[in-house]
């Protein structure tokens, strides 16, 4: 027992010999692991949790619904209740373009990645557009802030820190010596600096502030520094104060240093001797890490004085990142503005009625301006108006008074907007320039075949998206540009479709005609059937009879909800390859006369939705069950009564049906009468809808 206690005692008094002994390398590992952590911290880690956001939405793209809010034609696109199960279809249904999304009028590709705002970024993944915002680490300090320009907190002790030091990360990397991943990583800290200081009054308190902030904690650092390192400058021979003064008075004898030096306290020395060890070893360990000589590049970030003579933001203006928001702020005028980083200005919903040519001068860096919804007149917009905006890629000026597009466009455009306004003509000048073009809306004007030159679109090489729906045109527009991909001539008064039409366009991929006076007999045999991009076509409320013929090889999406269609005849979907995917026959006047198994023949592998409700069918059409690919049937609002065991599933296959969602509802069948079999392949009896039934 007492062996035991004594050898108890003795593993005790060696532990307690070890930690004295590992304080002073635990507190140099301490200081080592800080400056580690610090430099860390100082990259801009919401960027990699952007990049995990992206790949845990490619990973599971179902789990999340679109939350980017798109624009008209994109609400009018279908997609897949396969994906989104749950979830009904409407009766404005355009497919999109096969893995292509439609963010705010541009096209995305499949897996572009881009943002729409400072702290979201997008993905677009097979058709549909998936946001994420910014996901921050949490930080350990009490107290953070947002640096200007950025998404995530930092502390705020360290902020300063953080960027004094990677200026000076930046300013050594050329003569230091650094790996090329250091120098990718420091170029990547100058990046995320903030961006230049705009010049405008609020703006500059802010800064003021900051810089206010930044400045005492520097100073409180140099003092710290100074009052540390003065007694070992006089000890190591450094001239201190003392030494100073007294060598401006007199000489100073030879050996008095020595003599001092002679004198010491030994025990003062050999803790003297430790502490400039461990900063000898810190600083060949981390050369990058915050010294004095860091803090005299403060200098560089000072924040410039507002000009004399800046005006002020307009009272009910706001500013966020790099935009200028000044939405229904009664501006008669556009307010003379002189910020150089500011890249977008929104200026929608006021009483503006010109564009002088000197508007733009303090604005020279915009990339995106919106005018919409003011009284803008052709007259009022100068010729040089926007001369110098030579970075301008988005213009919006719906809701005008212009007659005419404005001249002097930049040649930087992808995006003009000048829907509802009045134009009345377009020339082969108009657009001459604009061949950076990808998106052109003018709908809601006067344009027709007589006031559009038959040469206007050509310049615009790269024209992808075309609108000019709720215009006067009687026929296609002449002179489509080659590059034209998708094409709105909705709510026009176009009566045929000649072989002319479409000739150039071998890119084409969706044409949507709906609201427009066209008749099956009025359109050409090879109007479009020789199309081998063309997947979708929306022929929507116009006079057809039947189904027409001679439609695209290459369509997948047919949309002829509510015409006076009475007939679907055979093999009119024979020749397409690799075969129709969606149909929609909604509020016409087909009758069980008017289908048969041929009417379907070449569609029966290929098609996934069925649109025929709101017609006058009193039976399920034949051919359902041999539908071996299709997910959703509408036969509501018909006048069916019975519905028989092999009509929709076939007894004489076990396996299940792909049906899921089937509707019944508002005809006059009586639910209790349905044969137990009529639905037994149907994996899910929830996605079948009977009620309400009509009662004779």
């Amino acid at each position: 027992m007492k062996f035991s206690g004594l050898y108890c005692f003795l593993l005790l008094l060696i532990c307690q010999t070890d930690y004295g002994q590992n304080e002073e390398t635990s507190r140099k590992q301490r200081r080592k692991m800080y400056y580690r952590r610090l430099r860390k911290s100082s990259l801009p880690t919401h960027r990699s949790s952007r990049q995990l956001g992206i790949q845990q939405m490619i990973a599971t793209p179902a789990a999340t619904l679109p939350m980017v809010n798109l624009d008209y034609s994109t609400e009018e696109k279908f997609e897949s209740f396969l994906s989104v199960p749950g979830v009904e279809s409407s009766y404005n249904v355009l497919p999109e373009k096969k893995g292509h999304c439609l963010a705010n009028g541009m096209i995305m590709y499949n897996r572009a990645v881009w943002s729409p705002e400072p702290c979201t970024t997008c993905l677009c993944s097979n058709g549909r557009v998936l946001c994420d915002e910014t996901k921050c680490h949490p930080q350990l300090c009490s107290r953070t802030v947002i640096p200007e320009g950025e998404c995530c907190p930092v502390c705020s002790d360290t902020a300063s820190d953080l960027l004094l030091s990677s200026i000076a990360l930046n300013d050594r990397t050329e003569f230091s010596g650094d790996s090329s991943e250091q120098r990718e990583r420091n170029n990547l800290l100058h990046k995320q600096q903030p961006p230049s200081w705009v010049e405008m009054d609020q703006v500059m308190r802010k800064e003021q502030h900051q810089y206010e902030e930044d400045e005492e904690e520097i100073k409180q650092v140099e003092e710290k520094e100074q009052k540390k390192n003065t007694p070992r400058r006089g000890d190591w021979g450094i001239p201190s104060k003392e030494g100073q003064s007294r060598e401006a008075g007199e000489q100073r004898p030879a050996g008095e240093g020595r003599q001092a030096h002679q004198h010491r306290n030994p025990a003062r020395e050999t803790e003297e001797a430790e502490e400039e060890d461990e900063e000898d070893e810190d600083e060949d360990l981390d050369e990058d890490t915050i010294r004095g000589d860091v803090f005299r590049m403060s200098s560089q970030r000072r924040v410039p004085a507002t000009p004399r003579g800046t005006p002020p933001l307009p009272s009910r203006c706001s500013l966020s990142y790099k935009t200028i928001s000044c939405i229904s702020a009664d501006l008669t005028q556009i307010p003379p503005l002189r910020a150089p980083e500011i890249t977008s200005l929104e200026l929608v919903g006021n009483s503006i009625t010109s564009i002088p040519d000197e508007a733009f001068n303090g604005l020279p860096n915009l990339e995106r301006l919106d005018l919409s919804k003011n009284n803008i007149t052709s007259s009022g917009i100068g010729p040089k108006a926007f001369k110098l905006l030579k970075n301008l890629m988005r213009l919006n000026m719906d809701g005008n008074n212009l007659v005419a597009i404005p001249s002097g466009l930049p040649s930087t455009l992808e995006e003009l907007k000048i829907n509802d306004n009045n134009l009345q003509v377009i020339d082969e000048e108009s657009l001459s320039d604009l061949n950076q073009l990808v998106t052109l809306e003018l709908e809601g004007n006067n344009l027709s075949e007589i006031n559009v030159n038959s040469l206007a679109f050509k310049p615009l090489k790269s024209l992808s998206y075309l609108r000019l729906g709720r215009n006067k045109f009687r026929i296609i527009p002449q002179g489509l540009p080659a590059s034209i991909e998708e094409l709105y001539l909705e709510n026009n008064q176009i009566e045929e479709i000649t072989e002319l039409c479409f000739n150039h366009t071998r890119k084409i991929n969706v044409i949507v005609l709906r609201y427009n006076k066209i008749e099956e007999n009025r359109i050409a045999p090879l109007a479009w059937i020789n199309q081998e991009n063309l997947e979708s076509i929306d022929l929507s409320y116009n006079k057809l009879y039947h189904v027409p013929s001679y439609l695209p090889k290459s369509l997948l999406h047919l949309v002829l909800i509510g015409n006076l269609i009475e007939r679907i005849p055979g093999y009119v979907f024979g020749h397409m390859e690799p075969g129709l995917e969606y149909l929609y026959l909604s509020f016409n006047k087909l009758v069980d006369d008017s289908i048969d198994r041929v009417s379907f023949y070449g569609a029966y592998h290929s098609l996934r939705e069925l649109f025929l409700d709101h017609n006058e069918l009193k039976s399920i059409p034949p051919g359902v069950q041999e539908m071996k690919a299709l997910h959703f049937l509408r036969l509501n609002n018909n006048k069916i009564r019975n519905i028989l065991p092999e009509q929709i599933c076939n007894v004489e296959e076990d396996g299940d049906s792909t049906l899921e969602h089937l509707h019944l509802e508002n005809n006059y069948i009586k639910t209790r009468e349905i044969s137990s079999y009529a639905f037994s392949c149907i994996r899910s009896y929830s996605s079948i809808i009977l009620k309400p039934q009509n009662i004779k």
